[in-house]
């Protein structure tokens, strides 16, 4: 099947208002220039050299999530336009967006990464040092930077229970996020869960933002 007709599929199976993040990275840039056609605007990429690359080739209404992890010495080159950084995962990085945000004149929304998954290789605050983070407050200083929610990547698993625990104690987080420190904050709204693999498990536990890349462009080259 096209590009164009999953992105068609995906959106009449999904939600409306839901936020879907194509996720491009290792794909060229025939294939999003393909999904933009289709009406696709937000794009995830993991590499910074990838996207700016892209960036500077590709229409300028795309906007660019990076959703990998991210270098601090990296931020620079993608603060002048980049939409979301969904990987905000310490209180040394934040302060670097900020610096970087700041230098551009520029406001740049965040999501709080939080690990829920039981796999090492997922990075992200824990539930208790995001909490942490957030009740120590240095964060309200950074006024280039938008908090606008959380994200967390599930286990690797086929196990459905797992999953849905996972997601289910990620958006219990937010909640208790939301309420104790964003209650005022409409800007404060995205609980990014759910992939390819398990979008529809995270819809139903409260997702408002899926990142899906293989049910979209197939398999990575």
């Amino acid at each position: 099947m096209s590009i164009g007709t999953q992105i068609d599929r995906l959106r009449k199976d999904v939600p409306e208002g839901m936020e879907i993040v194509a996720v491009s990275k290792f794909h060229p840039d025939t294939d999003i220039r393909e999904a933009y056609e289709a009406g696709q605007r937000v794009f995830g990429e993991n590499r910074v050299q990838e996207l700016t690359e892209k960036q500077e080739k590709l229409p300028k209404d795309i906007r660019w999530h990076f959703i990998g992890s991210l270098q601090r010495n990296k931020v620079k080159y993608i603060a002048p336009f980049i939409d979301m950084i969904h990987s905000l995962d310490s209180a040394r990085l934040l302060c670097e967006i900020e610096k970087q945000a700041a230098a551009n004149d520029r406001i740049i929304p965040c999501l709080l990464q939080i690990h829920i998954a039981e796999e090492e290789t997922k990075s992200g605050f824990s539930p208790d040092e995001c909490l942490r983070f957030l009740d120590k407050g240095e964060w309200k200083d950074c006024r280039h930077v938008q908090l606008s929610g959380v994200m967390g990547m599930a286990t690797y698993t086929d196990d459905e229970k797992q999953v849905r625990k996972e997601f289910r104690n990620l958006k219990a987080l937010f909640d208790r996020v939301k309420t104790a420190h964003f209650a005022e904050d409409p800007a404060f709204k995205e609980l990014s869960m759910g992939m390819s693999g398990d979008y529809p498990l995270a819809i139903e536990e409260g997702s408002t933002m899926i990142r899906v890349g293989t049910f979209i462009f197939g398999e990575r080259p």
